[in-house]
């Protein structure tokens, strides 16, 4: 089984910034996409951002120019650094990973608990 531990949330002010972190551990192979989702009240959960292991990056055109998603792929690790962060960006942010694990060895879609963020003044 893999774990995402994700952390960095919280509350900010409109135009302020926050930098999630998520870690992801257990027995992997590899992980060749990881990034991050979000679910706003009432509203599906969407793509804010993934990476392939590859450099490869996907990411919503609402957050293009503000949101920068990095990777550290020996540590099993991803970021997002969010910047001119506004009302429209509160949701419960989640960590995402699609890992291959043994035995099998099949790829796996994994999420984190999911971590609050929370814009207002």
């Amino acid at each position: 089984q893999v774990q995402l531990v994700e952390s960095g949330g919280g509350l900010v002010q409109p135009g302020g910034s926050l930098r999630l972190s998520c870690a992801a551990s257990g027995l992997i192979a590899r992980i060749y996409a990881m990034g991050w989702y979000r679910q706003a009240p009432g509203k599906q959960r969407e793509l804010v951002a993934r990476m392939t292991d590859d450099g490869s990056l996907n990411n919503a055109d609402s957050v293009k120019g503000r949101f920068i998603l990095s990777r550290e792929n020996t540590k099993n690790l991803v970021y997002l650094q969010m910047n001119s962060l506004n009302p429209e960006d509160t949701a419960v942010y989640y960590c995402n990973a699609h890992a291959v694990v043994p035995p099998d060895f099949a790829a796996t879609e994994y999420w984190g608990r999911g971590t609050q963020v929370t814009v207002s003044s």
